[in-house]
């Protein structure tokens, strides 16, 4: 996600936090029932559908050899972002902040989940990706660096001799910021050794973090399920109970 999109959506993300919290001034019981609530239902629940291209083309072999050439995964993926985030917004326009039925709340609610676990995966797993790649990149010139480091250092037994007699003490006084001074090769071996280390450990935490993120991709699948059945529910009660603007 690019920042300007992502900056974006944060902000209708947002707008639709904030509208949900409506109820606390505003309630309107008819609303939802009339004709231009009517209107901001349907257009809420067919962008809700929208997303559904995405995952379907993504997972279908013959819909993602079809399709893709001329609409690449990055594009349904945007409008999954946008019609994702606008279509609950609709829908909470749509229920006049009336919160009286237990579908009605529990279809706001899974709203509300989707829409934010979808949002804070997207940008955490994305955030990673980047963060790792970056690690790598700055691990792999370390450890070039500290290789050949520790050549020069092997070609000056004299200098060996400037490196700590105990290294995991070392190490713990540099954690605390009382690092002991070395200079020459074997300071900058302790250097670069130092550095290889905290990298290493960055990359492990970030992964661990990616394995969380992708967790939670899989509680929005799980919540965009739930969501679905909670939409279709809702839609067959309004036509079963009738149009209040037929009645």
């Amino acid at each position: 996600m690019k920042e300007r999109e992502r900056v974006i959506v944060a902000g209708v993300l947002g707008v639709l936090l904030l509208a949900w919290l409506g109820f606390l001034v505003h309630r309107s019981p008819r609303f939802a029932g009339s004709g231009v609530g009517a209107v901001f239902g349907i257009a809420g629940a067919v962008l809700m559908l929208v997303p559904l291209a995405y995952p379907t083309v993504k997972r279908i072999p013959f819909l993602n050899a079809r399709i893709t050439p001329h609409v690449s995964l990055q594009s349904l993926m945007t409008l999954h972002v946008y019609a994702g985030i606008l279509g609950p917004l609709l829908g909470i326009i749509h229920t006049g902040h009336k919160y009286d039925s237990w579908l009605g709340i529990t279809l706001t609610a899974a709203m509300l989940l989707v829409v934010v676990s979808g949002f804070i995966g997207r940008y955490l797993l994305s955030f990673v990706n980047r963060e790792i790649k970056d690690k790598l990149l700055l691990l792999q010139t370390a450890r070039g660096d500290l290789d050949s480091a520790w050549g020069v250092l092997e070609n000056s037994p004299v200098e060996m001799r400037g490196l700590p007699k105990a290294p995991l003490l070392a190490a713990g006084l540099a954690s605390l910021g009382l690092g002991l001074s070395a200079g020459g090769p074997a300071g900058e071996v302790t250097r670069l050794a130092e550095s290889v280390a905290d990298l290493e450990y960055a990359v492990r935490t970030h992964e661990l973090l990616k394995r969380w993120c992708r967790r939670w991709l899989k509680l929005h699948l799980v919540l965009s399920v739930l969501l679905y059945v909670l939409l279709a529910l809702h839609i067959w009660a309004g036509i079963h109970f009738g149009l209040r603007w037929f009645s």
